[in-house]
């Protein structure tokens, strides 16, 4: 708990910190040393223990150092943690951190210690590595007392080891031997380290740049210390072999587990967290300990398949990612997991021999990256106000030092989902950083044939190419909602790369055919593989490019160079010709999937609304027969972010609560994060992101708050409130908040809009158009 809370100082602390550190750094080299175990390959799964002792005469005002390491490090200063990171990157961009400790330092002796590991083959699939090997650089002269170099002590925690078990592309599971284990409070001044080993030089500290070849090429983090806070164990679902307090786990309270016994506990949080888990013990030589993690439990007999409501433990059981301990036998024994874990449920499992054990307490550290919530959806409506905490609570868990598309199984920066992830954040919260450092480093993963790896940082290479087709759309995304020009121009070079790709594959009427690499649109129908005829081309791939044009077009021509935005645009306007001509079938009213048309889908149909296919009378029939034919293909709950903005433009946006159903279908199974597949019984994972578009649609769909030009400086209100009398809310906006209020009083609607003091705009509403002022506007319509 105390660790917590001089980290929650930390935060504090470093959100104030000024520039100055990162300014001085790059003025001059940096002369500490990336340092190893001397006997370390540093290619093996390994826990690493450094430590120094400095002494200051006084007690600094300021103490600015930065850190990193290869895999992880925790930073402790006078036994208090003060930095977790480093924040994930690739070799070309290795992220350190800059943080003050001069809080936490004190006149005489202070001891500097970092825990330091590597996972090495067993390491999650978003992690880059070179070695294992930890780096300190201090920000001036009087600072570089406390450099990594040789003087720094060093140790190997032989009590570690990997636990492979089930497939994570995330972090795997630790087992800790306590008998084999560094004994002692190491991270404190008063620890003996005479018997550890001086550290080894494996590498200099090189900022990007400063060298002509290089393992790290180190950068400053942009990102913010993530949130970390101190979280209780809501429930005890069920106890097996032992009888347990009413108290516990809620409350700190201790557990007995006598001599010669197996205890199992249930631990239920009640919804879905991401957490370090700290459990503290003491006496049970040799027992073992299991703590087993898991979104939800499983159906008997479906061998990991169904899941059925996720409230209900009868017929259930446990499947998932386990930590196990072994006890020395010691009083006040404490393991905290190395990395996150993500679960509602923990299975606890004690195997005592012959000494009794005592839990003397069990809890997580919820963390992530720490947006704050800034929008307001003010109704009565229940469900609604359900819907948006679950949508939030499904967003922050897979936002951590990158985009995720799931924090349990993989973690990953995948563009699909980031694309839905990083609007959740422009409409809900100021802060863009995290939206900065996924474009960016998505356009760091582009390969050499100009387009991106399907997510990123990751130590393989996956691609799909439709989602660097999307890639685009994010950067458009960002132009609109966000007021920096500068930042994209430096993108459109990736922009054009990725459309010089898709060039190649392009037919002469502008269609793509046999386009390589995972052909990969939604988990539905045949478009999870291949959509295609036998010539390789099918109607949503063109419909992406289309849009990508489209998209890459508008951007050219006010931020980028006009002769691409003419190219673009003429190209687009070849494949709009190629597209009406193959897959319009006059009698359906539909866009069929390939130029048979034996096939349809609610996505080519979207797309083609979307892309401006089709005149008004016509976008209508289409949205009617989207929703009516049930024949077609349909989107699963990722691919409804589109299939709703295309119902919205066809003009049936005050349908939109009709559209929720399998928003409906998950709370009703007990979910507290949106479910990745529709097939909520079955879906993989409990907590995919890419379905909190109502973190969207309920602001810019009801409210009707959107972007009327690039950055935001015009501002479009058209509500959509179908059967809502009262209703009203805020976002935040580059330059304040936009806030409405609308309420319909005597077959009058009143309504309230207040805009940022320099921003202008219009509201639609039922086909008119009113100029609204900068400030505040007042109608009566």
């Amino acid at each position: 708990m105390k660790k917590c809370l001089y980290l929650l100082m930390l935060l504090w602390s470093c959100l104030a910190f000024s520039g100055r550190a990162n300014k001085a750094v790059l003025d001059r080299p940096w002369s500490a040393l990336w340092i190893a175990d001397k006997n370390d390959s540093g290619a093996e799964y390994g826990v690493y223990y450094f430590r120094k002792n400095i002494a200051l005469k006084t007690k600094p005002v300021e103490f600015i150092v930065h850190v990193s390491a290869d895999n992880r490090y925790k930073l402790f200063i006078n036994g208090k943690l003060v930095s977790m990171g480093p924040a994930r990157g690739d070799t070309y961009f290795w992220n350190y951190e800059t943080i003050d400790i001069g809080p936490f330092l004190t006149a005489g002796e202070n001891t500097i210690a970092a825990l330091v590991w590597n996972e090495a083959q067993y390491r999650p699939e978003a992690q880059i590595s070179v070695r294992t090997a930890f780096v300190l650089q201090g920000q001036s002269e009087i600072e570089d007392i406390i450099n990594t170099n040789e003087t720094w002590k060093v140790t190997k925690d032989n009590g570690y080891q990997p636990i492979p078990g089930y497939f994570f592309a995330a972090s795997k599971g630790q087992l800790v031997n306590m008998n084999q284990a560094v004994k002692g409070d190491w991270t404190s001044l008063g620890f003996d380290d005479r018997n550890w080993g001086n550290a080894v030089k494996v590498g200099e500290g090189k900022l990007k740049g400063m060298a002509w070849g290089i393992d790290w090429a180190l950068v400053p983090s942009t990102l913010p210390a993530m949130e970390m806070t101190y979280q209780r164990i809501q429930k005890l679902r069920s106890a097996i072999g032992i009888q347990v307090p009413a108290t516990f786990p809620a409350k700190k309270t201790s557990v007995n587990i006598p001599a010669n016994t197996t205890a199992t506990l249930l631990l239920d949080q009640t919804f879905l967290t991401n957490a370090y888990i700290t459990l503290n013990f003491s006496g049970g030589k040799d027992a073992g300990i299991s703590l087993g993690y898991a979104e939800s439990l499983y159906k008997k007999g479906t061998k990991g398949v169904e899941k059925g409501n996720r409230n209900e433990i009868e017929g259930k059981e446990f499947i998932g990612r386990i930590d196990s301990l072994i006890s020395n036998g010691s009083k006040d024994q404490s393991f905290t997991s190395l990395n996150f874990r993500t679960y509602r449920y923990i299975k606890v499992i004690v195997h005592t021999k012959n000494e009794p054990l005592v839990i003397d307490d069990l809890y997580g550290t919820f963390t992530g990256y720490p947006f704050k919530e800034e929008a307001k959806f003010n109704t009565n409506n229940a469900e609604i106000t359900q819907m948006l905490d679950i949508g939030w609570r499904t967003a922050r868990l897979n936002a951590w030092e990158s985009y995720m598309d799931c924090p349990y199984y993989e973690q990953l920066q995948y563009i699909g989902d980031s694309r839905i992830q990083v609007m959740v954040s422009y409409y809900n919260s100021s802060d863009d950083r995290l939206a900065r450092n996924a474009l960016t480093q998505i356009d760091h993963s582009r390969i050499a044939e100009g387009i991106t790896r399907s997510c990123y940082p990751t130590k393989g290479t996956q691609i799909i190419p439709m989602f660097s087709l999307w890639y685009i759309g994010m950067l458009h995304d960002y132009w609109m909602y966000k007021n920096d020009d500068a930042f994209l121009k430096d993108k459109l070079v990736g922009e054009r790369a990725i459309l010089a790709f898709f060039e190649k594959y392009q037919q002469a009427d502008g269609s793509l055919a046999n386009v390589p690499y995972w052909a990969f649109v939604d988990w539905a129908g045949n478009l999870w593989g291949e959509a295609r005829d036998e010539s390789g081309s099918g109607a949503i791939y063109n419909l992406q490019l289309l849009y990508a044009y489209q998209w890459a077009a508008e951007m050219e021509a006010k931020i980028g160079l006009q002769d691409y935005s003419k190219i673009y645009s003429a190209k687009a306007e070849l494949l709009k010709a190629t597209i009406q001509r193959k897959y319009w079938n006059p009698s359906k009213k539909l866009y069929a999937d390939t130029k048979d048309q034996n096939s349809y889908s609610q996505h080519v149909n979207a797309l083609a609304i979307l892309t401006g296919l089709l005149n008004k009378e016509d976008m209508k029939i289409v949205a009617n027969g989207m929703l009516n034919d049930e024949s077609l293909t349909q989107c699963s709950v990722y691919f409804k972010y589109y299939l709703h903005q295309a119902l919205v433009k066809a003009g049936l946006g005050n349908d939109y609560m009709n559209w929720l159903s399998i928003y409906r279908k998950n709370m009703a199974m007990g979910l507290t994060t949106w479910a990745e597949y529709s097939d909520v019984n079955t879906s993989r994972s409990d907590c995919h992101a890419w379905g909190s578009s109502p973190n969207i649609d309920f602001y810019r769909v009801v409210l009707g708050i959107d972007s009327d030009a690039p950055g935001f400086q015009r501002v479009k209100i058209e509500p959509h409130l179908g059967e809502m009398t009262k209703v009203g809310g805020e976002i935040p906006h580059p330059n304040g908040k936009v806030a409405v209020s609308y309420e319909l009083i005597k077959n009058k609607w009143q309504m309230n809009i207040n805009l940022p003091n320099t921003i202008t705009g219009k509201l639609v509403w039922k086909g008119k158009t009113y100029e609204l002022k900068a400030g505040i506007n007042k109608l009566v319509i």
